[in-house]
C-alpha cells in the first residue's frame, strides 16, 4: 500500500480518468479525483481551502480549457482557467509542500520548421489556448521547485471525445469520404500509456519539463487512414492542406504545422518512452471495443 495522497484534477477527462486508474493499479489508496463541479479552479480562495484541507503530497493537474476554437471567443475566461487556475494550484501546492504535475501542450510553440521542438525552445503559441497554457507553465516555474511540466499532443483515451472517436462516428453515420489535413505533423498521445509515465515521474524527484507522446511522427491524414485500415471501415480519406481546410471550415484557431517534440529530456532522466503510435492505436481500438 502506497501512502502518498494524490489529487487529480480534470478527473472526468481522458487523462484524468487514466491517471486515477493507473494510480489505483499501483496500490495508491488515497487518490481523490475532482472535476469542475467539485472545485472551480478559477476561485483562488476555494483552491487554497480545498488543497489545504486535503493536504495532498502530489497534485496531477490535468484540468484545462481545451476547446481550441471556442477559446478564441473567450480569451479572458480561458486565461482564468489555464493560467490563473494553474497559478492558484501551484501556490496551494507550495503551501502544503506538494509536487505538481502540470499537463501542457505542443500548442505553446509556433509550429514553424520541421525539426522537433526541444523543451527549452522559444514558445510563441499561435492561439489563445497555446498562449494561456504557456502562461500556466510560467506560473508553475516561477512559484515551484517541485514540478513536472509535461507537454503532450493529439490526445486520445477511453473517457471523452477525440479524433479517433470522431472518425469512427462519422463513418458510422454513413460518411464515405472525408477531407483530413495532411500538412500538420506531430505525434499522438494515448492517455493509457501516458498515465504510466506520469505515475513513474511522481515516484521520483526528477523535476523539470518533459515532452511525452507516443513514438513516431505522422499527419492527421495518416492517423485517419490508419484508423480506418485497422477497423476495416471503408472510407475514402482525402489529404487536404491546412489552407484548403480553412476554406472548407473557416473560423478556426491557428494550429501549428509542426508539432514534433523532442524526447531528449525524458530519455536523459531515465523515463520510459511511450510505445509507437500504431501500436498505441491498435490497443486503444481494442479497448474501445471491449468497453462498448
Amino acid at each position: 500500500m502506497k501512502k502518498n495522497k494524490i489529487l487529480v484534477t480534470g478527473a472526468k477527462g481522458q487523462l484524468g480518468f487514466d491517471c486515477i486508474r493507473e494510480l489505483k493499479k499501483r496500490g495508491y489508496q488515497d487518490v481523490m479525483g475532482i472535476d469542475i463541479e467539485d472545485l472551480d479552479i478559477t476561485n483562488e480562495a476555494a483552491v487554497y481551502k480545498f488543497i489545504e484541507n486535503y493536504h495532498p503530497n502530489v497534485v496531477m493537474h490535468n484540468a484545462a480549457w481545451t476547446a481550441v476554437d471556442k477559446a478564441e471567443e473567450s480569451p479572458q475566461r480561458v486565461y482564468e482557467v489555464n493560467a490563473l487556475g494553474t497559478k492558484y494550484i501551484a501556490e496551494a501546492c507550495k503551501k502544503v509542500n506538494a509536487k505538481l504535475v502540470y499537463i501542457s501542450t505542443d500548442y505553446v510553440f509556433d509550429g514553424l520548421g520541421t525539426t522537433p521542438f526541444e523543451v527549452d525552445d522559444h514558445r510563441s503559441g499561435l492561439s489563445v489556448y497555446g498562449k494561456t497554457k504557456a502562461q500556466g507553465e510560467d506560473f508553475v516555474t516561477s512559484i515551484l521547485d517541485k514540478f513536472f511540466i509535461v507537454r503532450i499532443s493529439w490526445v486520445f483515451g477511453l473517457n471523452g471525445n477525440n479524433f479517433v472517436k470522431t472518425m469512427l462516428r462519422l463513418a458510422q453515420n454513413g460518411k464515405k469520404e472525408l477531407n483530413v489535413v495532411c500538412d500538420q505533423i506531430g505525434s499522438v498521445t494515448y492517455t493509457y500509456d501516458l498515465s504510466k509515465v506520469l505515475c513513474d515521474m511522481i515516484e521520483t524527484k526528477k523535476y523539470g519539463i518533459y515532452h511525452a507522446t507516443n513514438e513516431g511522427f505522422l499527419s492527421w491524414f495518416d492517423f485517419a487512414v490508419e484508423i480506418f485500415s485497422l477497423t476495416g471501415v471503408d472510407v475514402k480519406v482525402n489529404p487536404v492542406t491546412t489552407e484548403e481546410y480553412l476554406k472548407l471550415i473557416p473560423q478556426q484557431a491557428k494550429r501549428p504545422l509542426n508539432s514534433r517534440m523532442s524526447k531528449d529530456s525524458l530519455i536523459q532522466a531515465g523515463f520510459s518512452l511511450l510505445p509507437n503510435w500504431k501500436d498505441a492505436l491498435k490497443r486503444y481500438l481494442k479497448e474501445l471495443k471491449d468497453n462498448v
